[in-house]
């Protein structure tokens, strides 16, 4: 699929790292580096702008080597940027960790992948589901630990 792309960053356009990934790497566009402190939270600016095509949507997920080593994550994983979004790609990290977490210019901090959507044409209201399923109303730890 080809997307339409601004780039005021700099930097590469987001870019899958290896063949199957699902996720391209984005980058943060800041002048000067930001420390994030412990549980701290803010928006890093990529400087990227995309034309979603209609009936698509972008999920904003974390790195997964940034957070098992540094304990920064995407803050509302996945994030969603819908079709008809046309401003600047933001990603909200948060240091979950118990240091302070540096976040240099042009760092790979967020992965993007785009995904199908379906919408819903309809509400049925029901008194009953008409079908059931193996677990049914369980949920919450139903199926134990072990």
């Amino acid at each position: 699929m080809k997307l339409e792309i601004i780039n005021k960053s700099g930097y590469p356009n987001p870019e899958y790292k290896h063949l199957g990934d699902s996720g391209m790497d984005i980058r943060t566009c800041i002048s000067s580096p930001i420390t994030l402190k412990p549980l701290e939270r803010s928006l890093f600016p990529t400087g990227i702008y995309i034309d979603i095509p209609d009936g698509y949507e972008i999920q904003v997920r974390s790195r997964s080597g940034m957070a098992l080593k540094s304990g920064v994550i995407v803050l509302n994983t996945p994030g969603t940027i819908d079709s008809g979004y046309r401003n600047e790609i933001g990603v909200i990290l948060i240091n979950l960790s118990s240091t302070e977490v540096t976040i240099n210019p042009g760092d790979r901090i967020a992965q993007l992948v785009l995904m199908k959507v379906e919408r819903v044409t309809e509400f049925i209201e029901v008194q009953e589901f008409s079908g059931n399923t193996e677990r049914n109303l369980g949920g919450y730890g139903s199926t134990g630990m072990s």
